[in-house]
């Protein structure tokens, strides 16, 4: 393999940088972008009943669900929030899905970057190549073939160099996104489930105070209704007397 290296010339260097670079990010985003690590499939139904069994969530234990996982930090800094409106808690949880799914983006841009540069790399690393075997004819180099298979070998090495760096790093690059698509969706969808079941059980500040305010408006209604009984039934006794 060194030998490879070797022949291949000073732009196998950067090459096997790229190939170490695409090779660390894969394992380490692979490792990260687990559905079980980023999105708990049972996490909004679990907060759900805890509030429900409770009426509220105590602020240190959204804390600990905030720092655990990304759909965490989300749905936890919804119900820090939703003392003050749907709006604003939607607009909070928002927020925090864009910073997470920033997180998730890191080095992914990278890992692209190496799959377009690799290819050039072993291209340039061909014409140089065929520039040195020209160079050796002139320089005699049909005497002794070795100056010229020299040149040769260096332009087939780097090429296959870099399409074996560019193949991996370009597939992982576009799954990687693909991924990242797909827990920004559940990321939406358990955000949106959250909010409706909070609504459907009055669990949300403006559910609350809309439910108060019209049993509020129907008490007074029918108090109305009973004084204006009232009047009515003295004013009848009043005429007949």
């Amino acid at each position: 393999m060194w030998e490879l290296v070797k022949a291949g010339g000073w732009l196998m260097t950067p090459i096997v940088v790229c190939s170490v670079l695409a090779l660390v990010i894969i394992i380490e985003r692979s490792h990260t972008l687990q559905f079980n690590k980023v999105a708990p499939s049972r996490l909004r139904d679990q907060l759900i009943t805890r509030l429900r069994e409770n009426g509220d969530i105590g602020r240190t234990q959204l804390m600990n669900v905030k720092e655990k996982t990304a759909l965490g930090d989300i749905l936890a800094t919804g119900l820090l929030y939703r003392q003050y409106g749907l709006e604003s808690m939607t607009m909070h949880m928002q927020n925090r899905a864009s910073v997470q799914v920033h997180q998730l983006e890191k080095n992914i841009n990278m890992l692209g970057t190496i799959g377009a540069i690799a290819p050039l790399l072993g291209l340039l690393g061909t014409v140089l190549g065929i520039i040195s075997s020209f160079l050796a004819i002139t320089d005699g180099a049909m005497q002794d073939p070795t100056m010229l298979a020299a040149g040769v070998s260096q332009a087939l090495i780097t090429t296959a160099a870099g399409m074996i760096v560019a193949i991996p790093a370009l597939v992982a690059y576009r799954y990687f996104q693909r991924r990242i698509i797909d827990i920004n969706a559940q990321f939406e969808t358990q955000a949106g489930l959250m909010i409706q079941e909070l609504y459907d059980y009055h669990l949300l500040a403006s559910t609350q105070s809309s439910t108060s305010s019209s049993r509020t408006s129907i008490e007074d209604s029918i108090v109305q209704e009973r004084s204006f009984g009232g009047l009515d039934s003295g004013k009848t006794s009043i005429a007949a007397v």
